[in-house]
């Protein structure tokens, strides 16, 4: 399938740090673990920098799924679950993704959400982009691109997932869960800031002690974020009840800070790489380019996050 070609005159704008209000939605696979709940209240919580027009539950598969469409499911039931709690239930729109992966590479699976992405792409003009926060299985968001190409020159995807070029396996569980999606965003054409998770998002770490230490008694909100990280502690730690050492990475807010707080984050000018069957990255420097983020700063998006979370009445 062909794909049309970006402008050169909006690329190099396109993919550095926006100023200003942008326009976005949230493409998200909410219950999957206990990120996602952060990077949605952040995005709603920071209207000065995103204006969240939508939110798409996406596809997973893990052990707390049975399969992909019932992980979609519970995702979709969690923003809502999390949109209520915020006192904001009926603010936003939210649509079911879709229910399988790709079949193939060429192949779109039609859902809600595909098909609103389309549609509020195609309201959009390539100068003044809809911003694409992807913080789960791109299904949904290759599905909109297969569906109508067009959009790939009115919509930039900020997506987190895979690792940084050189580590030497791309595979994680975002850009693992699937893989024909996945090589669509690098190979379309589509503007992209790619948030790597290992040595990058990776570094977004944090314990139970500090979220309730933030947190803690603020609002329904926040105890229900320091209930849930609680809750993942004892579900994945290796000697439950006893002392030890844990802390839980939050990824997903480095897609939704990217927006909020630019001035936290480095980000290269780089040439998309290759992702093969394997799943490593190869190189090409005859291709397109899209924007890296090769560091971030911790402390100041986590002083955000917390900061906004901790304020909400």
């Amino acid at each position: 399938m062909k794909f049309p070609k970006v402008s050169p005159q909006y690329l190099p704008r396109l993919l550095s740090g926006r100023k200003g209000r942008v326009a976005a939605v949230l493409d998200t696979d909410t219950y999957n673990e206990v990120d996602d709940q952060f990077a949605l209240a952040h995005a709603v919580l920071s209207p000065d920098k995103i204006d969240l027009q939508a939110v798409y539950a996406a596809p997973f598969f893990n052990f707390r799924s049975t399969d992909p469409g019932e992980g979609m499911e519970k995702s979709f039931c969690e923003i809502h679950r999390i949109l209520k709690l915020m006192g904001r239930d009926g603010s936003c729109p939210v649509f079911r993704g879709s229910r399988s992966y790709l079949p193939a590479p060429d192949s779109p699976v039609k859902s809600a959400a595909a098909q609103d992405l389309v549609a509020r792409a195609q309201n959009c003009r390539p100068s003044k982009p809809l911003y694409v926060l992807a913080i789960g299985a791109l299904t949904n968001v290759a599905s909109a691109i297969l569906l109508e190409p067009s959009i790939v020159k009115r919509i930039v995807v900020v997506f987190l997932g895979g690792h940084s070029f050189w580590h030497r396996a791309a595979r994680e569980f975002n850009l693992g869960q699937d893989i024909p999606a996945s090589q669509l965003l690098f190979d379309c054409g589509v503007p992209v800031i790619h948030v790597p998770c290992l040595h990058v998002a990776s570094h977004l770490v944090t314990t139970v002690h500090e979220v309730q230490h933030f947190l803690g008694g603020r609002n329904p909100l926040c105890d229900y974020l320091v209930s849930i990280v609680r809750e993942y502690e004892e579900q994945t730690s290796e000697d439950p009840g006893k002392r030890k050492a844990w802390s839980k990475v939050i990824w997903d807010i480095a897609v939704t800070a990217w927006l909020a707080c630019p001035e936290a984050f480095r980000t290269e000018i780089v040439h998309s790489p290759v992702l093969t069957d394997n799943c490593t990255w190869s190189f090409d420097r005859s291709r397109h380019l899209i924007a890296q983020v090769s560091w971030l700063d911790r402390d100041r998006i986590f002083g955000d996050v917390f900061a906004k979370l901790a304020q909400l009445r």
